[in-house]
């Protein structure tokens, strides 16, 4: 069944590319409604921008959603993630500006409040989005990819010329919970050697060494280093959950991604739906159901962050 939280939770923060404050609420929504953000600070047009595919831009750095209006959400994808990982499928997201505060860089914050308030169920059938043929998308020696499974499934695989990340791999189903167990306080990361050009860019604005893993070579900067050895690729593979939840219900198949980032994961979305031969929507059965991430994760799940 279609789940929602039980109450509004609360988050204050900064944006990480804007560096500037931003106050957002998770707001419970009836069943058919989906994820929406809502802009209140926006009062010249449409406020509401929704949580689907077709409303993302190429942004290489985060996922960012626009509206017909032009109004925009940015860096959606941890809080995404979040709401896919504890099976959350109906909800509103306010916020006072254009971007999702960062909080420590993982989705931990985002999980650690939805399952403390609580989630509960409603009277609505679950749908799925299950991949029937494969799809793929290639830009250079970049790949993204799903095919048939029957469950939630990922791989992925990194490359950085720093030490500090080298090459990693992992692969994993997301079934009981394990979004919330081994990926979700998985941080974002950069190179030292990025941050003064992104910042020049007028991006990471509000990027710290608290938000952020930063590495330089064969060294982790950030204090208390890194939260799992390779925390990096799970982070990639936590941003591949946010992005795919923008296909605005679960997805039943396997991911695979090579040095994968946002733009390619939504264009493989795009890929996806281009063509209905590709996918059917399904009702969810009770074993289905029991296989996407957020089924059964509860506030017993968040002991090991506690």
């Amino acid at each position: 069944m279609q789940q929602t939280l039980k109450q509004s939770v609360t988050f204050n923060g900064q944006g990480l590319h804007s560096g500037k404050p931003v106050r957002m609420v998770v707001r419970p929504a009836a069943a058919e409604f989906g994820i929406w953000f809502k802009r209140t600070d926006v009062s010249d047009g449409d406020a509401m921008v929704p949580a689907l595919w077709n409303s993302a831009v190429h942004t290489p750095l985060c996922t960012r959603l626009v509206n017909e209006d032009d109004v925009s959400v940015s860096t959606v994808e941890h809080v995404m993630a979040a709401l896919s990982g504890c099976g959350i499928t109906n909800a509103l997201i306010e916020l006072n500006g254009p971007e999702v505060p960062i909080l420590d860089g993982s989705a931990l914050p985002f999980v650690r409040a939805f399952l403390a308030c609580g989630v509960m169920e409603q009277d609505a059938p679950l749908r799925a989005v299950k991949v029937v043929k494969p799809v793929e998308v290639r830009v250079g020696d970049s790949v993204a990819r799903l095919t048939p499974n029957d469950h939630l499934e990922m791989r992925f695989e990194i490359d950085f010329a720093d030490r500090a990340i080298g090459q990693q791999s992992k692969e994993m189903s997301l079934a009981n919970g394990a979004f919330v167990h081994h990926l979700c306080d998985s941080r974002t990361f950069c190179r030292q050697s990025d941050v003064h050009s992104m910042q020049a860019q007028g991006l990471a604005l509000g990027g710290t060494m608290e938000n952020a893993i930063v590495v330089d070579g064969d060294q982790v900067l950030s204090p208390g280093g890194l939260r799992h050895d390779d925390e990096p690729v799970r982070h990639k593979m936590l941003d591949a959950l946010g992005d795919l939840a923008l296909a605005g219900v679960p997805i039943i198949g396997l991911y695979y991604g090579h040095k994968a980032g946002h733009t390619l994961t939504n264009k493989l979305l795009q890929a996806l739906m281009s063509d209905p031969t590709n996918f059917q929507i399904v009702e969810c059965d009770a074993t289905q159901a029991a296989s996407l991430p957020g089924a059964g994760v509860s506030r017993a799940d968040l002991a090991p962050y506690l």
